[in-house]
């Protein structure tokens, strides 16, 4: 396998991954989830 090819795999399999945690976090199932964990900062008494 030419070092080019392998470059490009390794480029298209990246962008791959980006657009599925891209669809992961904004997907409405995972919303409720990421809401709670937004106010996990604010929750705290001291």
């Amino acid at each position: 396998m030419d070092v080019n090819t392998l470059r490009s795999v390794v480029t298209v399999v990246t962008f791959i991954l980006f657009l599925g945690i891209l669809v992961w976090t904004l997907s409405q199932r995972r919303s409720a989830d990421f809401d709670e964990a937004a106010k996990l900062p604010f929750g705290q008494d001291d």
